[in-house]
């Protein structure tokens, strides 16, 4: 089975496509991947560091706020479309999925041209713009959620859920352990704040204003701040408390599986991804969806969990007066913690199973054409 997969943009659309691959490599010993990027996206990195090979497109993404950056955005698509091409006639893929990100217009597109099998795995509650643009060609849909919309034959939507790294499931029950992987101590009750790939600032701000009220109350915190962040959070802290054992601050995290098992409660924006993590992880919830997405989409993805009990949630403008009161309360609330992971069963149990469910529709899409005459 020879598998290419384009992805880009967040780590939203990145790591789930990396436990695609690392699930196709489990269960296919045989398989050949290959990885499509963005010229400059953070992918290249982040793909290239799992150990997979990653070749990269010049296209770029729509500028919604700035029109005439767009001018150039035709030749890009043109360019890549070629490029995606020449790249499909090399590798000769069986199939060809995509996970999210602008590269993957060009990519899909490409090999819907040349007859390729294509499969695309939409996270969030709202279809992106991409995956809405290639929901008439690709040959199957997976979702994340079954409210998903798209136009075209319902036959080819399937909902999978979202698929979690496995490094989730390693260190689940030794929260001990993970504690002091991050110089954390066992005595006291941890608070992780993820902000998503792109960090966010409104929980920046507030943290950073409400250090002195988390000591006060012996709260440590695992504070993941995106990399635009955090060198003036660092700066900040140094200058502030100097040496704080009670902080451990990073811009990015790769072990997050370690980071949920040593959390108590965590605060996190509400990127699919994220949640279908953070359910697995099994793990009391207080979301701040970001107001600042296409179509409010992180609202709405947290929609289904709110309404189900499984987390609590936060406007993001509320941030400043609500947000350290609420993590105080449910700190101190294990009845209320308990209740919220017991009513999160339903989605992990979805999330847990989406990349079983996904390889299997990859493998069906190789039979298929096999199948052809």
């Amino acid at each position: 089975m020879r598998v290419v997969i384009g992805c880009g943009g967040t780590g939203g659309h990145i790591y789930p496509a990396i436990a695609i691959a690392a699930a196709l490599k489990a269960q296919f010993s045989a398989v050949e991947l290959l990885f499509v990027g963005a010229n400059g996206g953070i992918e290249e990195a982040i793909v290239a560091a799992a150990g997979y090979q990653i070749v990269c497109l010049p296209i770029r993404g729509l500028q919604r706020k700035k029109w005439l950056c767009n001018i150039r955005l035709p030749f890009l698509i043109l360019k890549s479309f070629y490029q995606a091409r020449q790249i499909i006639k090399a590798f000769k893929p069986d199939v060809v999925v995509g996970t999210g990100g602008y590269v993957c217009f060009p990519t899909l597109l490409a090999a819907y041209s040349k007859g390729i099998p294509t499969l695309i795995q939409e996270q969030n509650s709202i279809a992106g713009l991409t995956n809405r643009l290639l929901a008439r060609l690709v040959t199957k849909i997976c979702t994340g959620y079954p409210s998903v919309s798209f136009s075209c034959a319902k036959e080819k939507i399937v909902v999978t859920g979202n698929p979690v790294r496995a490094s989730l499931f390693a260190t689940k029950n030794d929260q001990a352990a993970a504690l002091r992987y991050f110089n954390l101590s066992s005595d006291k009750k941890c608070l992780l704040v993820v902000g998503g790939s792109g960090g966010s600032l409104q929980l920046n701000t507030t943290l950073l204003g409400g250090i002195g009220q988390l000591h006060a109350w012996d709260i440590q915190l695992l504070w993941i701040t995106g990399n635009h962040y955090f060198q003036r959070i660092r700066d900040t802290l140094d200058n502030t408390y100097g040496f704080d054992p009670m902080v451990q601050c990073y811009p990015f995290l790769d072990h997050m599986g370690m980071a949920y098992t040593a959390a108590d409660v965590v605060v996190s924006r509400a990127g699919a991804l994220s949640i279908a993590e953070l359910c697995v992880a099994q793990k009391p919830t207080i979301l701040v969806p970001s107001p600042n997405v296409v179509g409010d989409h992180q609202t709405k993805n947290g929609v289904p969990l709110v309404e189900q009990g499984a987390v609590l949630c936060l406007q993001d403008q509320t941030c400043p007066r609500l947000l350290l009161p609420t993590i105080w309360a449910l700190l101190q609330d294990e009845k209320q913690q308990s209740m919220l992971i017991k009513q999160m069963h339903t989605f992990a149990c979805l999330h847990a199973n989406a990349l079983h469910r996904i390889v299997q529709e990859i493998n069906n899409i190789c039979l298929w054409k096999e199948a052809e005459p």
